[in-house]
């Protein structure tokens, strides 16, 4: 009897092995082409903080809005201020913090531009 659980302790320890080996090693898993709206919140922060330096540039709130709805069904103003509290509570530059902040101000003031029909 306790030859068989030695047996069976012995074959779950090699199964779950040559398991991890397989997928740590051999055919571990790939992401491409992942939505933007799965990345962790530091990446999801350097995306908002990419999307603020665009708009230091083009000034284009419109814009700036379309790139950050990709990032979720929030409205871009919290999306900008998660990624703020984010970039404030993990020692990002003063730059950085700025021009968040000048992206967050202009996301709280954006209002869609909307098809208006005739």
């Amino acid at each position: 009897m306790t030859s068989n659980w030695i047996k069976f302790f012995i074959a779950l320890t090699v199964g779950v092995a040559l398991g991890l080996v397989y997928g740590w090693e051999i055919s571990p898993v790939q992401y491409t082409d992942a939505p933007p709206n799965i990345l962790r919140e530091d990446y999801r922060t350097d995306y908002v903080l990419m999307t603020a330096e665009a708009y230091q540039g083009e000034q284009d709130p419109q814009t700036a809005a379309r790139r950050l709805a990709i990032l979720g069904s929030e409205s871009p103003a919290q999306i900008t201020a998660s990624a703020l509290q984010y970039a404030t509570s993990n020692g990002f530059s003063e730059d950085d913090v700025s021009l968040l902040q000048n992206l967050l101000n202009a996301m709280q003031t954006y209002q869609p531009q909307g098809d208006s029909a005739p």
